[in-house]
């Protein structure tokens, strides 16, 4: 399929290409396993490299709570779904995170010169877990200090939300437009689980969770698969002649001790984003990112994200959002693809909305989703865990 460099030694790091992307439906239950769903998010991305899978050299699965699949230990287990078998096989993961890290984890593989293709899968089928996903999350809380007062995840973002709201002086209102944008744009996704077409009243009136949290506000647990493919340049340069380039990747992850944290401002997340951009050269991430995908399971974390990726001042993402800035025929058009609120939200297999969209869009492959201006480098972001986790990739179509 291609020609290969033999016995070539990296003595510096080599840039690294993504060439190829997969998605499976993203669905409240579906009746594939998690193997088979990782098969059909591989075929897929096989298909558009032009690649076949004798010509992967390792593979990277991202996947999140061994708790969802109900089976210890399960990178092991959904390695022949994902195309591991008698090949280097790894596992990350980083919770909501691993939606970016375990693309960051392909990088490293074929930066270091250790692959010249590698294979980035990401699996979660959350609808094993019963009677609620939510119940895979019960034992991830400290045992002295936070199990007693039998949290759950909405509980906690719902204070991170009050907090935001209160330090920012931010309306409900300006947050259920994110909610509104993102169901909107996910009408043109094909893998799309819960597009439709809302109003902000819809949302304010839609069913409390954990006020000031509603039902649309929220993303709905799904299951469904995702696939990267990432390659060495001497291997893009033959199978396309528009590679979208990775230009800075970046991970950070704060402490547990999420009590002992300002919820208003997701540090990690700026973290991340000043090790992504550093890499990338990128000094004024507002004037130089032309398109978006921030992590968006809430409606306020779309704004939180973008804040702390230096795409609005802190309070300023709200303003931006109402006055159509994010839209995807904005001056900078954010979760294009209908992120996680419309689209779906399985877990890892969020790459297929984030990283994966951010290829298809600076590849110009976006097709009904393809924003309107001309981009050139993107962003895309993953959260995770205890408010904790962030993980950065910054995407280019330009060498």
């Amino acid at each position: 399929m291609f020609e290969r460099v033999r016995g070539l030694k990296f003595h510096k790091k080599q840039d690294v290409a993504i060439v190829g992307a997969g998605i499976t439906l993203f669905r409240r239950r579906m009746n594939e396993t998690g193997k088979e769903l990782s098969y059909y998010a591989v075929k897929q991305a096989l298909e558009e490299a032009g690649l076949e899978i004798q010509d992967i050299d390792m593979v990277v699965m991202g996947s999140a709570p061994d708790a969802f699949d109900g089976i210890h230990m399960k990178g092991e287990y959904l390695l022949d779904g994902a195309g591991g078998s008698n090949r280097p096989y790894m596992r990350v993961f980083v919770g909501g995170g691993t939606g970016v890290f375990a693309p960051i984890a392909g990088y490293w593989h074929v930066a270091s010169g250790l692959a010249d293709v590698c294979l980035v899968i990401t699996e979660e089928k959350m609808s094993s877990s019963h009677p609620h996903p939510q119940s895979a999350f019960k034992y991830i809380w400290d045992p002295i200090l936070d199990r007693p007062l039998n949290p759950n995840l909405i509980w906690i973002f719902a204070l991170e939300m009050r907090r935001y709201m209160h330090e920012n002086n931010i309306k409900h209102e300006d947050i259920a437009l994110v909610s509104v944008k993102n169901k909107g744009n996910a009408l043109d996704h094909p893998a799309a689980q819960v597009a439709e077409k809302i109003t902000v009243e819809d949302v304010l009136n839609s069913e409390p969770m954990a006020l000031p949290v509603r039902r649309l506000d929220v993303s709905p647990p799904s299951d469904g698969a995702s696939a990267l493919i990432m390659v060495a340049p001497h291997i893009a340069r033959q199978l396309t002649d528009e590679p979208v380039w990775v230009d800075g990747v970046g991970w950070s992850l704060d402490t547990t001790w999420w009590t002992n944290r300002d919820l208003y401002f997701p540090r990690y997340v700026a973290e991340a984003a000043r090790m992504a951009y550093k890499m990338a050269h990128i000094t004024d991430p507002r004037k130089e990112i032309d398109v978006a995908e921030p992590y968006d399971p809430f409606d306020y974390k779309e704004l939180h994200h973008m804040e702390g990726l230096g795409l609005a001042k802190k309070g300023e993402a709200p303003i931006l959002t109402r006055e159509g800035v994010t839209a995807r025929d904005g001056d900078l058009p954010v979760c294009p693809s209908g992120g996680l609120l419309g689209v779906g939200n399985p877990i890892a297999a969020t790459m297929g909305v984030k990283v994966a969209e951010l290829y298809w869009q600076l590849a110009y492959r976006a097709g009904k989703r393809q924003v309107a201006k001309e981009v050139t480098t993107g962003v895309t972001q993953a959260w995770g865990d205890l408010m904790q986790v962030g993980t950065v990739m910054v995407l280019s179509n330009k060498r």
